[in-house]
């Protein structure tokens, strides 16, 4: 017999799952050896004092229960021998992109232009003593920006796709099952490495093939018809398609198409700063609590503001908020500074940071149409963290403003300790960001401070430059095909495409245009 209970606990039964399992059996009565349990949802309700925790159970009676899991990777079939399509670029667009033509009955030539997971660490250790790789670094390499930028499982895009899915087949490479079940599920950046290490196992033990240290320069077109890629060392890759999943940092590969004539577009985005506070302090803010106890997780937060600024209006709103987290330095190029935050899957800094970012829109950039066309919003980009690197000191040296400081206009006389490694310089945050930004920031730290009390102190600080929260530049690809407006064959795909946010969303698209490819061309 199966029965649904909802239940309300404390976080001590909640979390604990010996705990939890001894809660249900005496509340329906029955002994351990004819009951299982399986937790189908679960969330903190922290408005009150009293935390509780939601939790939605199946209760499996006198008989055993199903398997949590409806995917299995040892059901995928060899595609060997199949008709083979290319994905450029291995971040989760471009795995989940491979391991549904596997499904589909296709061979996937998996290109990387960075390193495999494991050998990619030493480009980020090398971060810290100011070396940049171009070719590997946090968004550069085996696993995607996701890999080692936090791993956030969170979308409100589930009319693209299938969230459920995505999730298990992270599980199935090794996620825990806790994924499933959070309301805002989180792999953390320390587990997620060995889930892609097992993601790409799958692949090539399907017969898919995965190309390291392999940079795509060029096309080869028929007319049209595109036949294949061409790679920094002058080899050619011919497929029935192929689906472009590269990221909102391969800047090359945009040019490329420009290069090549293919259309492309410039699109909002966002940038700002990356914001840090204690974590006791969001935990006392968020639980009322502090400290927080052994139970519940790191406390996050969310919020967006409105602000106007010459009769104009843009969201000011926090991003990619990391409780018990880092700052890491992001940049792809020697030259310019980038700051992102993660957080490892126990979430156990004693640091938060979230990024505060302002929608970037056409009148920001317009000013730099004439020189420089499409590419416009991205030179703004460009011009934002090339800035912020030269006032800093000319290496990944990050600046930094005590946070009422910043409001106040001050030049901090002395930073607070940080969770970012190569360390920071005091400066005038507002001599980096355009002055519109500046004074929207500073009015949204205002407002959220008086609806959460003392966010906006010296006690925190602000770190720049936050600027690649998505893609300046759209690759426009037909809504029902997935398939370039332009070019037959290209599947523009995920965050670099403009068409995803995050690591489920990207999954989901890859998915996505792997079932076009698939129903076009796959016959």
């Amino acid at each position: 017999m199966k029965k649904n209970i909802d239940f309300i606990l404390p976080p001590e039964i909640a979390f604990d799952n010996s705990a939890f399992e001894e809660f249900v059996l005496k509340s329906i009565g029955s002994p351990t050896a004819l009951v299982n349990i399986r937790p189908i949802r679960r969330s903190i309700d922290a408005r009150s004092r009293h935390i509780k925790v939601n939790i939605n159970a199946d209760i499996y009676i006198g008989e055993n229960a199903p398997s949590i899991i409806n995917y299995d990777k040892n059901k995928l079939k060899n595609v060997s021998n199949a008709s083979q399509a290319l994905v450029i670029g291995a971040g989760p667009g471009g795995i989940f992109a491979a391991l549904r033509l596997i499904e589909l009955g296709i061979k996937p030539i998996l290109i990387e232009r960075g390193k495999d997971v494991r050998t990619r660490r030493r480009d980020l250790a090398a971060l810290t003593d100011h070396v940049v790789n171009p070719e590997s670094n946090y968004c550069f390499g085996e696993g995607g920006a996701g890999t080692y930028s936090d791993g956030k499982l969170y979308t409100r895009s589930k009319k693209r796709g299938d969230v459920r899915r995505v999730l298990e087949i992270l599980t199935d490479h090794g996620a825990t099952e806790d994924i499933l079940v959070d309301a805002h599920p989180h792999i953390g950046t320390n587990k997620l490495p060995g889930v892609v290490t097992n993601m790409r196992e799958t692949i090539i033990n399907c017969g898919g093939e995965v190309l390291f240290n392999t940079k795509v320069v060029g096309l080869i077109k028929e007319n049209d018809d595109l036949k294949g890629i061409t790679t920094s060392s002058g080899e050619k890759i011919h497929g029935i398609g192929v689906i472009l999943a590269t990221g909102h940092s391969a800047r090359d590969i945009f040019e490329m198409l420009h290069n090549n004539k293919i259309y492309i577009e410039a699109k909002p985005y966002a940038m700002g700063v990356r914001i840090e506070h204690q974590q006791s302090f969001i935990d006392q803010l968020q639980y009322k609590i502090s400290p927080r106890g052994n139970y519940l997780p790191a406390a996050s937060y969310n919020w967006v503001e409105q602000i106007n600024y010459e009769n104009s209006s843009r969201g000011v709103f926090s991003f990619c908020m990391c409780p018990g987290g880092f700052i890491v330095p992001s940049a792809t190029a020697p030259g310019e500074i980038v700051v992102n935050g993660m957080s490892p899957s126990r979430r156990d800094s004693k640091f938060s940071n979230s990024g505060i970012v302002m929608s970037i829109e056409e009148d920001d950039w317009k000013h730099l149409i004439k020189d420089y066309g499409v590419f416009a919003g991205l030179e703004l980009q460009k011009q934002l963290e090339t800035k912020g690197c030269e006032i800093a000191g000319g290496n990944q040296t990050a600046p930094a403003q005590l946070m009422l400081d910043f409001v106040n206009e001050k030049l901090s006389n002395q930073l607070l300790p940080t969770s970012y490694q190569p360390g920071l310089k005091s400066v005038q945050m507002t001599e980096i960001l355009p002055k519109n930004m500046s004074f929207r920031i500073k009015e949204a730290f205002k407002k959220i401070d008086t609806k959460m009390e003392g966010y906006l102190s010296n006690e925190a600080q602000i770190v720049g430059v936050e600027s690649r929260t998505s893609s300046p530049i759209r690759i426009p690809r037909d809504k029902e095909t997935f398939e370039h407006v332009q070019l037959k064959r290209l599947f523009p795909c995920g965050e670099g495409a403009g068409y995803a946010g995050g690591i489920v969303s990207a999954a989901m698209d890859g998915e996505r245009c792997a079932e076009n490819l698939a129903l076009l061309y796959g016959k």
